[in-house]
């Protein structure tokens, strides 16, 4: 490894030497050269594969949260809503109760008599 870098500072050396080049191009072409290396590409590959695979996840675990959210919330109102036909169904059943124990007929009227 250090006589590949060895060579390429001298190789580096030698174009700032001969052709005068200005250090933004220099460093252009080093980023350039970096970015061209196998493993450097191979891992920002692996690296956006796994961003977009924690993405996935991220986007089916929020569902799932606001679904459960959702639910609750449904869960909650369905139970408000239960306990306000119960109480008008046990005043329709109290009235009821009470009409039925009356007579549908005046004892004094008529027909009952």
């Amino acid at each position: 490894m250090k006589i590949i870098l060895d060579r390429f500072n001298a190789f580096v050396a030698g174009v700032t030497a001969k052709a005068k080049l200005r250090k933004g191009a220099l460093v252009v072409f080093g980023v350039f050269f970096f970015l061209q290396i196998y493993f450097v590409r191979e891992l920002l590959a692996a690296e956006l594969l796994f961003g977009v695979v924690f993405g996935a996840l991220l986007i089916i675990g929020g569902t799932a949260y606001l679904l459960g959210a959702i639910g609750e919330r449904g869960l909650d109102l369905t139970e408000a809503g239960i306990r306000v036909m119960a109480r008008s169904a046990r005043r329709g059943y109290s009235m009821v109760d009470e009409l039925s124990r009356k007579p549908l007929r005046h004892p004094r009227s008529e027909s009952a008599q």
